[in-house]
């Protein structure tokens, strides 16, 4: 009865198919449609509601901190701290290497803003993304106030026409009060009115933030109501102050490439601010590039994909609009400073100019008789394809080719291209570096060389000392005094040329105790200073080929200060922690049969496969540390440099001694090491509430994973970062980088070679 009963409903309620009932009103509807979507403007197009943004300050004052705050106010997800940092070395570093680009939505309008680095090394990343935009917020902090990179990325804004947003950083510190408050702003204004600001940008609107607490404020206060404790008066300030990009719809398409980066199934994506006009997908369109002659036509494409940062994801968009930064891909060719526009358009914009390079260093062929043994990627073909790559991305590194399988690469400090080492010891290459040269100019027949702004706060006992030290790099001072609200502090104000400042970080550091702070930027190029002082003693080098044994370390210590340690054949050092219970059940909890008892080969192999597991180690037994003729091995006390033999052994004979061996005890040494192993040791450690000696840092450190990070540990070794590697070595010296492993050398490794050619120099 129920059968007939849902049969009849079926046949009263279901209704004739017809496709021309149906299908063709549906057609004419979505054309329909799509003429009214075509005729009328589509909103999210319209400038007016766009706000472009750049966040601009000295390093660490904390731009990325106050970026995480912003996203997390306007509803984006935050996996983790320093969302911005994608990078690596940044995530590991802690500090901006490249700018980045994301947009948050406020209020009904959206804002694109930038993240920039802050390092003077970077400042490339600066200049070419500040004419993205129309505004900029300079974070300043409230306590050290503005500073050497301050006045760089300020001038850069105030080129373009910017008015910044002042905002105060860090006022939640005991040391910041409402009258340190207004002293700093009284120097930012004062910075203002020095590089030449307007009467508008002199009257630049001021606010008050803890990045860290996630909170801003229109007037200075520690602690705001509860309901204010966000970065709403930020953003209001933002949507008041800047204005929206001046832009047109009706004109033709035309963006400037201001980023690139490359994916493995987009190809090359393209970042830029709009010019002009719209552009959507399936657009034809073509780069332009500006030559003396012209304006030359690189390539036409189609464009397959736009896309937009939103938050810490990118989302794919239909059309895009004047005035909005965008990503796009489909072409191939175009890079940083060319121009992408509809096929019909055939001027190029205006490219961005940046500042000179100020040191070169040269990359080449790692040739010494350890090469081949740890990298992939070996020969000057493809150290020169990965630098030509490499510049087309950074606009502030040159790559020029030199002799034989040579090239020269200019940068702006060590640090910027010690990044550029580091990436590519990661990525498998093997090559040998020259240390730093400084890039003169010559005008009126006159030798220019370029001068940095450096300035430098310390403890007052520590004053004579940096004063002496930066007396032999022919630094000079301009200003000196005590420190607002830190007593027995003092802020030191000078001028230095490159020269001298290359590798004076890490004697800084000894100097100071670690308690001082050095920040430095260019500052302009003027007449050449003079020779230097001695900076630094000679060197000692080995003249022996094979494993370095402590039996010659140990007649050797006397000479200098030691950059190696001797090879290790077994494992005894690390087998009392291996068969550790604690570490055992700490490696594999869920082992049902228990850590105990388990034979120490088992827990050997048991470690070492945790260790490759985190990709830290290739090997873990067996440390043998060898050297070569030519390699340096430490550092002279003298000013001269010494020949060595650091692999020579004790002879062995059938007589009986009448007094056992002497227990050979050499101090830590001088180690060119990266602390990633180190670092994963502690953590694995310092989770099991037990320590491990400095006998096994130094084995860990002279084995793999070489690089660029720095560690001291109780027992006092000192391990010297790449940076640091980059500003000791001298001109007839080079450094070698293998994935495994960076060694200081000399650049000729035979003896008399090296004799031969130093009296040639002097001659």
């Amino acid at each position: 009865m129920v059968a007939p009963l849902l049969r009849s409903l079926w046949s009263t309620t279901r209704k004739p198919f017809s496709p021309r009932a149906t299908l063709i009103p549906r057609f004419f509807a979505t054309a329909s449609a799509s003429t009214a979507t075509t005729a009328a403007p589509n909103p999210s197009l319209d400038p007016s509601r766009l706000r472009n943004v750049a966040v601009i300050a000295h390093v660490d004052h904390g731009k990325t901190t106050l970026m995480d705050r912003l996203l997390r106010q306007c509803g984006a997800d935050i996996p983790h701290e320093r969302a911005m940092d994608s990078i690596n070395l940044e995530r590991e570093r802690g500090i901006t290497i490249s700018s980045k680009v994301t947009s948050i939505s406020w209020k009904d309008n959206e804002l694109n803003m930038v993240d920039t680095p802050g390092h003077a090394d970077f400042g490339g990343e600066v200049e070419r993304v500040v004419g993205m935009v129309e505004g900029a917020i300079l974070v300043v902090d409230a306590g050290e106030g503005p500073l050497a990179q301050t006045k760089f990325v300020l001038a850069k804004a105030l080129k373009y026409g910017i008015r910044p947003i002042l905002l105060l950083n860090k006022v939640d510190r005991p040391a910041v009060s409402e009258e340190r408050c207004d002293e700093v702003e009284s120097l930012v204004f004062d910075l203002f009115a020095n590089l030449g600001a307007t009467e508008e940008q002199l009257d630049f609107p001021v606010l008050y933030a803890s990045a860290k607490e996630g909170w801003a404020s229109s007037s200075f206060t520690k602690d705001p109501p509860t309901d204010m404790k966000n970065m709403s008066q930020l953003l209001d300030a933002i949507i008041r102050h800047v204005p929206p990009p001046n832009a047109s719809l009706d004109a033709p398409f035309q963006m400037l490439v201001s980023m690139m980066e490359k994916d493995f199934y987009l190809g090359r994506i393209l970042t830029g601010r709009v010019f002009s006009g719209a552009v959507r997908v399936g657009d034809r369109i073509h780069g332009l590039r500006s030559t003396d002659s012209g304006v030359t036509k690189i390539e036409e494409g189609k464009i397959t994909k736009l896309m937009k940062k939103k938050g810490t994801s990118m989302a794919l968009i239909d059309s895009a609009g004047a005035g909005d930064i965008i990503s796009m891909a489909g072409m191939t060719t175009p890079v940083i400073g060319n121009t992408v526009a509809n096929v019909e358009v055939m001027t190029a914009l205006p490219t961005v100019e940046l500042d000179p390079p100020t040191i070169s260093m040269t990359f080449g062929v790692n040739d010494s008789p350890l090469a081949g043994r740890d990298g992939t990627h070996l020969t000057g073909g493809k150290i020169g394809d990965r630098l030509m790559a490499e510049a087309e991305t950074n606009l502030a590194i040159n790559v020029l080719p030199g002799i034989g399988e040579s090239f020269e690469v200019q940068g702006r400090g060590e640090l910027q291209l010690g990044i550029l080492i580091e990436n590519m010891r990661r990525e498998g290459f093997e090559l040998s570096v020259s240390p730093p040269r400084v890039m003169y100019k010559t005008e009126n027949k006159e030798k220019l060389e370029p001068i940095e702004e450096v300035t430098i706060e310390v403890n007052e006992e520590h004053v004579g000392l940096i004063m002496e030290a930066l007396s032999h790099r022919r630094a000079e001072v301009l200003d000196m005094g005590p420190v607002p609200g830190h007593v027995g502090r003092t802020r030191l104000s000078l001028t230095c040329p490159s020269r001298g400042l290359v590798g004076y970080r890490s004697v800084f550091s000894s100097d100071t105790r670690g308690t001082g702070f050095m920040h430095r930027a260019f500052l302009t190029y003027a007449k050449h200073r003079g020779p230097l002082g001695n900076v630094r003693k000679g060197v000692l080098v080995s003249m022996g080929y094979g494993t370095i044994t402590a039996y010659a370390l140990m007649s050797l210590e006397p000479r200098g200060i030691l950059f190696v340690n001797p090879g290790m054949e077994d494992i005894s050092l690390v087998n009392h922690y291996v068969t550790s219970p604690m570490v055992l059940h700490y490696l594999y909890p869920e082992n049902s049969f228990g850590p105990v008892g388990y034979p120490r080969t088992v827990a050997i192999n048991w470690l070492k496969l945790f260790l490759k597991a985190k990709a830290c180690m290739l090997t873990f037994i067996s440390f043998i540390l060898q050297t070569y003729d030519g390699m340096i091995v430490g550092e002279h006390s003298r000013d001269t440099d010494l020949d060595i033999n650091p692999v020579r052994a004790k002879e062995l004979s059938n007589m009986r001694s009448a007094n056992k061996d002497e227990n050979v005890k050499l101090s830590p040494p001088r180690l060119v090491c990266n602390g990633k192993i180190l670092d994963l040791l502690s953590l694995l450690f310092s989770q099991l509430g037990v320590s491990y000696p400095s006998s096994v840092d130094m084995a860990f450190c002279n084995s793999s994973w070489l690089g660029s990070e720095q560690l001291e540990t109780s027992e006092g070794i000192i391990q010297m970062t790449l940076e640091e590697a980059i500003g000791y070595v001298a001109s007839d010296e080079l450094i070698e980088v293998t994935p495994k492993a960076i060694r200081l050398r000399k650049r000729y490794l035979e003896v008399n070679k090296r004799k031969s050619m130093s009296k040639r120099l002097k001659e």
